[in-house]
């Protein structure tokens, strides 16, 4: 029999899971439709100071209403676990399409990668910050559009104390921004990072920066500069090239201030790449009637051009047939 929330969200399959969390496609009884609940695992729904921050933050997440961020519908606590409901995205994450793929196109990464920054962005004007941006919480529909997913559970879980967190690690230090490994505070510019390295792996099928310790990989994002993408992947331009540089800059004051303002800078690269590169436009193959046609206009052509010849030569001979006239005429008047 499968388990009942709360009286009203059962549980019919796993989605997936982390470190924190058990993802669940579920039914909600009371308006009939298909949903997403996400069970935070034991060591965090016994804690009561983590209960009251995650409601916090789940009631903030829940009123961002955006199509590019998966809609929060609910939270709540039952038989010792906390949960919250969200909505059911069919299809896949985008970590999971850039392990199939090993890298994307520019074409296709910027695609998806300006939805990234749209919903982010819309998060940033409300006041939000998402602290855990990684392909993983980037979920496509079979219709190519992309949601985030995940907004607020890593700033609760951020205000845990260490001895309350058990053994889960929250957020990836893949993705985390420099001030992040430093232990200070995110702030939209860390998001901006967090896509930063994100668009870095769409493009080139890896991360900036790979090792084993987290806490070398703290170091690493704080002090050592990325492989240059173009030396990965070729098909990757000097402009865009810049643009990931400057995203990945140690400085936030040296990157695009919001994800908005990301977004808008790679749209204007991608509108400036079609304007230099249209496409190709091949030409149409002439069918037989076409052919014909063709060919009875060259005949054409050449009767009227030996036409032309033939009158200049009758008008030279005329013009040539004067002259002895002329010459008589000259005697005559002297």
């Amino acid at each position: 029999m499968s388990e009942i929330l709360n009286d009203r969200y059962r549980l019919d399959k796993p989605l997936g899971e982390g470190g924190m969390a058990i993802v669940y496609q579920a039914s909600d009884l009371m308006l009939e439709r298909t949903i997403a609940v996400k069970i935070l695992r034991e060591g965090f729904s016994t804690s009561l100071a983590f209960q009251e921050r995650f409601k916090e933050e789940a009631r903030a997440a829940a009123n961002l209403t955006h199509p590019n961020i998966v809609t929060v519908h609910d939270f709540g606590f039952d038989n010792d676990q906390l949960f919250i409901v969200m909505e059911y995205v069919p299809g896949t994450d985008l970590k999971q399409i850039i392990g199939e793929s090993g890298f994307l196109s520019v074409e296709h990464a910027s695609h998806l990668f300006v939805q990234a920054c749209a919903g982010i962005g819309y998060a940033h004007r409300a006041g939000l910050v998402h602290c855990d941006i990684k392909p993983h919480n980037m979920l496509i529909t079979p219709d190519h559009r992309l949601k985030v997913t995940d907004f607020g559970i890593a700033r609760a879980l951020a205000s845990v104390k260490h001895d309350e967190q058990s053994q889960a690690i929250w957020g990836s230090p893949a993705y985390f921004s420099p001030e992040q490994a430093a232990g200070r505070a995110p702030s939209p510019a860390s998001d901006v990072y967090s896509l930063g390295v994100v668009f870095y792996e769409m493009l080139t099928g890896q991360l900036p920066f790979t090792d084993p310790s987290p806490q070398e990989l703290a170091l690493l994002h704080r002090y050592e500069s990325p492989p240059l993408p173009r030396e990965i992947n070729p098909e990757i331009s000097p402009e865009l090239e810049e643009i990931i540089l400057k995203v990945l800059s140690k400085e936030p004051n040296s990157r695009y201030r919001t994800a908005d303002q990301l977004g808008r800078i790679v749209i204007s690269f991608t509108e400036t790449e079609e304007t230099l590169s249209p496409p190709e436009i091949p030409a149409p193959t002439p069918d037989q009637g076409t052919l014909q046609t063709i060919l009875d206009l060259e005949k054409k052509g050449a009767e009227k051009q030996w036409l032309t010849i033939l009158l200049g030569l009758i008008a030279l001979s005329a013009v040539g047939g004067l002259i002895p006239f002329w010459i008589w005429v000259y005697y005559q008047l002297n």
